[in-house]
């Protein structure tokens, strides 16, 4: 497979709209060619027996269950607050709107 060249990266670079200094040029070609390399080996390996996964791992929803428990009443849940209104704390406003 032919290597990215320091033109395909300075084409890049104009799309981008980077400013790339010829030794950069020169590096970042170097970069992406071993980055290529590294994508082109990972589609070597995947077979037709092994089927398209999003993780390597099967994920679990590892959430409780939502259930009932004792807690706070409004009126408790307020009591410390400096100002309150309609069952809610009541803050500054802050964006000027109502």
């Amino acid at each position: 497979m032919p290597g990215i060249t320091r033109e395909e990266v300075a084409h890049l670079a104009r799309l981008s709209r980077l400013e790339l200094k010829a030794e950069e040029l020169d590096h970042f070609a170097e970069q992406l060619d071993v980055i290529i390399g590294a994508v082109a080996r990972v589609s070597d390996v995947a077979d037709e027996d092994v089927p398209p996964t999003s993780h390597p791992l099967p994920l679990t929803n590892v959430m409780r269950q939502d259930e009932v428990r004792p807690s706070l009443t409004p009126e408790q849940a307020l009591s410390g607050a400096p100002a309150q209104e309609q069952q809610r704390f009541k803050v500054p406003q802050i964006l000027g709107e109502d």
